[in-house]
């Protein structure tokens, strides 16, 4: 059978690109290796009557735009803010984050400088996170392309003309420096920096004083949540629900959606892209359009010499380890934490247990020497609170999110054989804080960066598809002169999160991969949308 686009695989982002592309009317076939769509994003029930999403976990990075164009919430999307966007449980004391001023509040408690600070954060953030928005759904300037860059670096500079002296410093500092050197600038209360810094480390196996790890920080807070600017939601039925909409809303635009199909090769004919080989079988295509991980794609998919020798050296050698530990437990009851032991609103959060951004350098040094850390930074969320879809009445599911934990472990070690040691360390950690923690624990699935790279494709366990350090963003993601979407194939594309503007679920990648084929396509499929 033959498509105007075939796209691989069926994660948020290939059915995001798939819609767009389908709304214009091309016949567009999606082939996933599992049994399912969704990714990395999908609901799994991993235990009789205890369902929680498998990877990805919560909502905030969507791009509304996404939202409003593919109807989510007409496919049946609901998304419910957390009721207090994070817990910090340190020694003896305890910090909250949340709407409404209780951010400012909780700070206040801690430090009247660091309130202060706070409000001198917020003001330079907003001048830094809103020239960033604005790039989140446009390619960026392809370098190396001569003049068909030209009006994306005009609108780059224009874009920076905008900001005063003060704001170009600023953005300078968040693009480049470390968190910590950041941090340090507004705050003095370890538990405050804390509360900001764990944002720049999540999927990032760096420390906090590590060069860029404030850009990682910055990408973490472009999101919404419910139409709330930076607020943090969960999707009911788990994150499995975006993406189930999302195949809904891509069939009602007619593509089709072939489960248990994996691509094993792409089909080059005359140096351009014209299909891939899935099962055996040809699936002829004009346009090849990959959801996936670069070095899978330039190692795994594309012939040997389809490319030029340097660039698919370059791509051998793309970035990837976000040393990130992904684990599902079914609780009893509900955590009764030391420094806030009652029920309430602080349950529904993102409760973090990494209680100074010193912890979090020692976590990664101690990962950096041993393969994982023994005392490891957690992000906990216990979403039955707050979606009684998940769990039998009175008992719940918890999502722990778990940094540094290293895919490549040394010789002669395996996550295989140590998967249940370093899931007994965190449930550890989460009962040094809410003791008897480990008690209620009645069943767990465990997702090591071996069983990630195993499961959704992600090479190395890297949950965003390759680094987001500095080499590897904008411009030089994945590549110099590949920045826009169009690989180094004629006829190939990437719609995954290697393309700019990296991790997360967002469906900016799909999006802006979809505008690229568009573009290209001259004229566009007589067919009508």
């Amino acid at each position: 059978m033959e498509f105007d686009v075939i796209i691989i695989g069926a994660g948020h982002n290939g059915l995001t690109c798939a819609y767009y592309l389908a709304a214009k009317g091309l016949k567009v076939a999606v082939l996933e290796a599992a049994e399912t769509v969704g990714g990395a994003a999908v609901t799994d029930e991993f235990l009789p009557g205890f369902r929680n999403s498998a990877a990805s976990y919560t909502v905030s990075l969507l791009n509304p735009k996404v939202i409003r164009d593919l109807e989510l919430e007409r496919h049946g999307l609901k998304v419910v803010l957390r009721k207090t966007d994070n817990f910090l449980p340190g020694d003896g004391q305890y910090l909250l984050s949340g709407r409404n001023g209780l951010t400012r509040k909780e700070i206040a408690r801690h430090s009247k400088r660091d309130a202060e600070g706070y409000d001198r954060y917020v003001s330079d953030l907003d001048a830094v996170v809103g020239l960033l928005k604005k790039w989140l759904l446009r390619a960026p300037p392809n370098v190396g392309a001569k003049l068909s860059a030209l009006p994306k670096v005009l609108t780059l500079g224009k874009d920076m003309a905008g900001l005063s002296l003060a704001e170009t410093r600023i953005v300078h500092d968040f693009a480049l420096r470390s968190a910590t050197e950041v941090l340090d600038r507004y705050f003095e209360t370890d538990i405050v920096k804390a509360l900001f810094g764990f944002d720049g480390v999540v999927g990032n196996f760096a420390s906090p004083n590590a060069s860029g790890s404030a850009y990682v920080l910055l990408h973490h807070l472009f999101g919404e949540a419910a139409g709330v600017p930076g607020a943090w939601g969960h999707a009911i039925g788990g994150m499995g629900s975006i993406t189930q909409a999302m195949a809904r809303a891509a069939r009602e635009k007619g593509v089709d959606i072939l489960l248990g199909t994996p691509v094993e090769e792409i089909i080059v004919d005359k140096g351009k892209a014209a299909g891939v080989v899935a099962g055996g079988k040809a699936w002829r295509a004009k346009t090849v359009v990959a959801g996936v991980n670069p070095k899978l794609l330039f190692d795994r998919l594309i012939p040997q010499g389809a490319v030029d020798a340097d660039v698919q050296n370059r791509m051998h050698h793309w970035k990837g380890e976000s040393a990130t530990f992904r684990m599902n437990v079914a609780l009893s009851e509900l955590p009764k934490f030391t420094v806030l032991p009652k029920k309430g609103d602080h349950l529904t959060a993102g409760i973090i247990m990494a209680p100074s951004l010193g912890y979090m350098h020692q976590a990664w040094l101690d990962a950096e020497l041993n393969g994982w850390t023994k005392n490891p930074i957690v992000e906990m969320l216990i979403p039955s609170t707050l979606d009684t879809t998940l769990a039998p009445r009175g008992k719940h599911v918890a999502s722990l999110f778990c940094q540094h934990f290293r895919y490549d472990l040394g010789p002669g070690r395996s996550w295989d054989d140590e998967r249940e040691k370093a899931a007994d360390a965190i449930i550890a950690k989460v009962d040094s804080h809410a003791p008897g923690f480990a008690k209620s624990v009645i069943g767990r699935q465990i997702h090591s960066p071996l069983d990630l790279e195993r499961r959704f494709g992600l090479i190395g366990g890297d949950i965003f598809h390759g680094k987001m350090s500095l080499d590897q963003l904008f411009s030089a993601r994945p590549m110099i002169g590949a920045a826009d979407y169009r690989m180094p194939l004629k006829g190939l594309y990437l719609c995954g999160s290697g393309a700019h503007p990296g991790g997360g679920v967002t469906g900016a990648p799909g999006h802006n991969a979809a505008h690229a084929v568009l573009a290209d396509r001259k004229p566009w499929s007589r067919r009508k949308p």
